[in-house]
């Protein structure tokens, strides 16, 4: 593609060379660099690209885009200023791809949880109605039937624009994708068209990268900010900064929940370990999810398709016969009648939620008995306060790993530790190794009893010193229940 294509609303301060050349591709990895491709020195993190220009030139890269011009030009190079890098990147990527979120219907799904069951449920849905669907998640990445692994919640631009034009090659007519805040902030979507956005919640969370929850709440409020006046957004208006996040917005907006007045309503009529009976906007339907958060993510679900020109009854069958994404309060029970819950949560009030669920599902003389961990490199304020949460309501709780990555393990329980009161301390366990703490609570537990494997969900690893093992919460319970 010509350079001056790419170039297409990018304000651009300077030029040093040619705009009539033929361009390849595009990165922002110079060890990705090609004969011919266009390099953006994006300033992340840990990492600036700018460090690595001259190794973009020597591996044959034709252009580099800089907010500063290097000492060293290059005269077979054409360098292209701006002000913004990351910015610049995303709308080359765009560019390069053929603007390809322009020719599908793109719905963003942004919240501290939920987002990769409401984003899955879509997609389920859809795929369920007869549509050519695409799906960009923490747990995968789908167009249709091919199912491509996901590194993060959110690609980078030039995956993202990448995926979203093969999906629109082979005829995808929607596509819905988790947005992280992370992925906000450092402008990953910038340049996509959103058909529209949904809201889940915002709690504790990310505070590592953000400081401050105020700036937490900044980032999700800016992918709204950002949608233009033919796009909806959909927020949960019964969480208490639901309204705030739309108030800005271009984008026709719409709510959702379960106790204040909103356009899209529901309520909880009976709930059951294998799933619960809604009341949608007066109509009664069974779905296989469970517990009142899954309700919320029924809810957004529906509104959504209904914003999308569905027909409602098409839509309340198909949502009676969707499942939900892997890893969430996903439910197994042993030969002896013990049940075991496998779910992501990993912030305190996504422990709170699933916690709160198994209380009302239980009967009298069922324990609850949890295992849980803390990530490591990660917000380490929510530690003490998901240990006090998992005690609430949990008759015994195992503190064990996560994901330690850089992180002594240890040291990361002993932080969790300080949320453990002196009454609980006798209802509490300290196990580092996962794979033991896991088969210590399903020993522990009687027939009839409960446990949570709460944290890793649908996570196939745990990342040690940096290294990824094979390590799957699912599988670890089934091979115990197995030889129980």
């Amino acid at each position: 593609m010509k350079l001056k294509d790419l170039l297409h609303a990018i304000p651009v301060i300077e030029v040093v060379g040619t705009l009539d050349v033929e361009v390849s591709s595009v990165c922002f990895d110079s060890r990705a660099v090609v004969a011919g491709a266009l390099f953006v020195a994006v300033r992340g993190v840990t990492v600036d690209g700018h460090l690595f220009v001259q190794t973009a030139v020597s591996n044959k890269a034709l252009v580099i885009v800089v907010d500063t011009l290097p000492e060293l030009i290059s005269e077979e190079v054409t360098y292209i200023v701006v002000n913004d890098t990351s910015y610049a990147l995303g709308i080359i990527a765009g560019n390069f791809y053929g603007n390809p979120s322009e020719s599908l219907k793109l719905v963003g799904v942004t919240g501290t949880n939920g987002k990769t069951t409401i984003a899955t449920l879509l997609f389920n849905l859809f795929d369920n109605m007869g549509y050519q669907v695409g799906l960009l998640s923490t747990v995968e990445n789908r167009i249709g039937s091919q199912v491509i692994p996901a590194t993060h919640t959110t690609p980078d631009p030039v995956a993202l624009n990448r995926l979203l034009r093969q999906m629109v090659d082979v005829g995808v007519d929607y596509c819905f994708m988790e947005v992280s805040s992370h992925a906000i902030v450092q402008q990953r979507i910038v340049g996509l068209h959103f058909t529209g956005g949904i809201f889940t919640n915002i709690t504790h969370d990310h505070l590592d990268f953000h400081k401050t929850f105020d700036k937490y709440i900044k980032a999700k409020k800016g992918f709204f900010d950002d949608l233009d006046g033919f796009a909806f957004a959909l927020t949960n208006i019964d969480d208490k900064n639901g309204a705030v996040m739309i108030q800005n917005t271009f984008a026709h907006k719409k709510t959702y929940g379960l106790h204040n007045a909103a356009d899209f309503k529901a309520k909880v009529i009976e709930s059951h370990f294998d799933g619960m009976l809604l009341a949608i906007d007066g109509r009664e339907v069974w779905v296989k999810l469970v517990g009142g958060f899954n309700a919320y993510n029924i809810l957004a679900v529906y509104g959504a398709a209904i914003l999308l020109e569905q027909e409602t009854i098409k839509v309340l069958t198909a949502i009676s016969e969707i499942t939900g994404a892997e890893g969430r309060f996903e439910t197994l029970r042993s030969a002896s009648g013990v049940v075991g819950i496998v779910d992501y949560a990993h912030t305190p009030d996504a422990v709170a939620n699933v916690l709160e669920t198994i209380q009302h599902l239980r009967v009298a003389g069922q324990q609850i008995i949890t295992v849980l961990g803390c990530g490591g490199d990660r917000d380490k304020t929510k530690r003490p306060e998901m240990a006090k949460v998992a005690l609430r309501y949990s008759d015994k709780v195992i503190l064990t790993s996560d994901n330690p990555r850089t992180e002594n393990p240890e040291q990361i329980i002993r932080d969790m530790e300080v949320g453990v009161s002196p009454e609980n301390k006798k209802n509490t366990l300290t196990i580092t190794d996962r794979r033991a703490a896991i088969r210590t609570a399903c020993h522990l537990a009687k027939p009839g009893d409960i446990v949570l494997i709460a944290g890793k969900g649908h996570e196939k690893y745990q990342e040690v010193n940096g290294v990824r093992h094979h390590f799957d919460d699912k599988e670890e319970l089934e091979q115990t229940f197995n030889e129980q």
